[in-house]
């Protein structure tokens, strides 16, 4: 199914429904209100690849910058350790697309996913899962606007994830978000766990940061 935009729909309603992300983030063909699900693997598997997610039938590129990659790297490694012990579910990083409702498709930079949520049956080659995500995190770039985020959290909790982190860099905090409006802020001081997601796993907030500076070590 096609999602459609209103006939009334001007382009500022449509950026503003998309979180205000700026207009060279929005591709321009397919039309927007037209692009599917396809159109995302089109381009993921392209020659020139590009990471879009898809937004009420709107492809919207997906903001990325090297530290940010950086931090969502080093903590998906963290987990990935944790889990070789505790093999609770599977992980994806940056790359990895989630049809979390019909025709909206999102790329959590970190994703955990429990057994629980993978049908027993599920085909391993399935290139775009609706499997409920159990953890979702986000790296918050510079390009990433504050709109755009909130709506990216609604499609996050509408499609029942269990569990949000959006790392802000520059800030050095880490919101965690069990709902909507349900959000504990995290400092260097704290440590990041994942509650019943992932029993044990703890990370100090400190440490994940520090992980995204360029330091280099002492000899």
């Amino acid at each position: 199914m096609i999602a459609t935009l209103p006939q009334s729909d001007s382009l500022a309603d449509m950026l503003h429904r998309l979180g205000d992300v700026p207009l060279e983030r929005v591709l321009a063909h397919p039309a927007p209100g037209t692009a599917t699900s396809e159109d995302v693997l089109r381009l993921c598997d392209g020659d020139d690849k590009r990471l879009c997610e898809l937004v009420d039938g709107v492809l919207v590129e997906k903001a990325m910058g090297h530290r940010e990659s950086r931090l969502a790297f080093w903590l998906g490694v963290q987990i990935a350790k944790y889990l070789e012990t505790n093999p609770l579910g599977i992980l994806t990083g940056a790359d990895g697309p989630y049809s979390l409702e019909e025709e909206q498709i999102r790329f959590p930079d970190v994703a955990f996913i429990s057994w629980d949520n993978i049908p027993s049956d599920a085909d391993p080659n399935t290139p775009m899962p609706d499997w409920t995500i159990s953890l979702a995190v986000e790296a918050i770039s510079p390009g990433n606007t504050r709109g755009e985020m909130k709506r990216k959290l609604k499609d996050y909790f509408a499609a029942s994830v269990e569990l949000v982190w959006y790392l802000y860099p520059i800030e050095r905090v880490v919101r965690v978000y069990t709902s909507e409006v349900d959000c504990q802020t995290l400092t260097d001081a704290d440590e990041l766990d994942c509650g019943d997601v992932l029993p044990g796993f703890r990370v100090s907030v400190r440490e994940l940061f520090d992980a995204g500076q360029l330091r280099r070590p002492t000899r």
